[in-house]
């Protein structure tokens, strides 16, 4: 195991990095703020126990060409409330030798303490996450000399989400029902300069369309006041499978409960 040193620690981190930690920082509220492998260089930012230290740095990271020109990768940041995402995210970037993810958080006050402790060049957050959120994040940076740029991620899909962030002085917008190579493609479109925003045509988007056959099924479901246990039994899967559909129905739809979601499909 590498050897690791904690900036802030609580008795999860103490677990993870062994006798060998040192500066040790206890925090009144237990969580566990940053956490660096000083041999690999990549610090993780989660509360509580979900704390997952980067084995290894992308798996292609250094110079890549661009024709006859070596380029550096460009450095990312992710702030997402979902770790599955970042976890996603993190092996999408990977693959790819354009990409450096640098840093991960999972809340937005946190991102904002890998902008002060760390450099990179583009964020890719969440637009609904706790403690801070996208657009308090936004307001944060404003003022901020040498910022990083800031790419809204998010399954939010209201209306006005993309003209506020632009607004705000973020530097482009990619949902989440898009494919993943829309988002790579905006983030080199950031990294020369230029900012992606959708074209809004003025009509309000649907939700619903967002949402893959299966989702719709579950969601039809809920209004028969379906348990999560009953729920899986009733498409044949386990119920971590169901919790993870709703997670990201819920955040589809922009809800937080399977009453509002339900409420939403009555209303239509």
């Amino acid at each position: 195991m590498h050897k690791m040193k904690c900036t802030y620690f609580c008795g999860v981190c103490k677990h993870a990095a062994g006798k060998g930690a040192s500066n040790r920082v206890r925090r009144s509220d237990g969580f566990v703020r940053l956490f660096l492998l000083e041999r690999v260089g990549i610090w993780i930012v989660m509360p509580g126990c979900a704390v997952e230290p980067y084995k290894t740095l992308s798996r292609n990271a250094g110079q890549h060409h661009r024709g006859d020109v070596a380029v550096d990768p460009v450095r990312l940041a992710i702030a997402d409330k979902n770790p599955l995402i970042i976890r996603g995210l993190r092996s999408l970037f990977t693959e790819d030798g354009r990409f450096e993810t640098v840093v991960a958080a999972t809340d937005g006050e946190l991102f904002l303490d890998c902008v002060e402790r760390m450099q990179f060049d583009i964020g890719i957050i969440g637009w609904d996450m706790a403690f801070c959120n996208a657009q308090e994040v936004l307001e944060a940076l404003a003022d901020r000399e040498n910022a990083p740029s800031v790419i809204i991620y998010t399954g939010n899909l209201g209306p006005d989400i993309p003209a506020r962030a632009m607004a705000l002085g973020a530097a482009g917008f990619c949902s989440k029902t898009q494919a993943p190579e829309h988002l790579m493609d905006m983030i080199m479109s950031v990294a020369g300069g230029q900012m992606v925003f959708p074209l809004s045509r003025g009509k309000r988007h649907d939700p619903m369309v967002s949402l893959t056959a299966r989702e719709r099924e579950i969601l039809k479901a809920l209004c028969d006041g379906k348990t999560n246990a009953r729920l899986a039994k009733a498409f044949g899967v386990s119920p971590n499978t169901i919790k993870f559909h709703l997670r990201n129905l819920y955040e589809k739809l922009g809800v937080h409960n399977r009453a509002a979601a339900v409420a939403m499909l009555l209303s239509r």
